[in-house]
């Protein structure tokens, strides 16, 4: 089955740490990125730009709005994401927990809706 993984974490604290103390997480999340690939369990995922970068589309009764910058203001931003392939939420969850923001951060687990293929494909 399919999980979404959003990665939440304070861009502030981000912000705050050393260029030093920023490449130690990348290489963290690049091992555990080629771990995941060598068993199979990523399928996709990428750092996001700033929230600040964000707009938002709503549209009601027919009307287009556009909110620049992120909707809600929160602690946490979303940053990115892991898109995998794991056998229950157990597993997600487990592979969650090995995300290096999840110290520092948050990691939302979603699964996915897998559509039924189509009977004429």
């Amino acid at each position: 089955m399919k999980y979404m993984l959003l990665i939440y974490q304070d861009e502030q604290v981000w912000n705050g740490r050393t260029e030093p103390e920023r490449q130690q997480i990348y290489e963290e999340y690049r091992q555990l990125i080629e771990e995941l690939k060598s068993k199979g369990k990523y399928l996709a995922g990428d750092q996001l730009q700033p929230a600040i970068t964000a707009s938002t589309v709503r549209v009601r009764d027919g009307k287009q709005m556009i909110t620049d910058g992120p909707f809600a203001e929160t602690r946490e931003q979303l940053g990115g994401f892991f898109l995998i392939d794991a056998r229950d939420v157990d597993e997600a969850k487990r592979i969650a927990a090995q995300i290096p923001s999840a110290r520092m951060g948050s990691i939302e687990i979603r699964p996915v809706v897998e559509q039924a293929e189509s009977a004429s494909a």
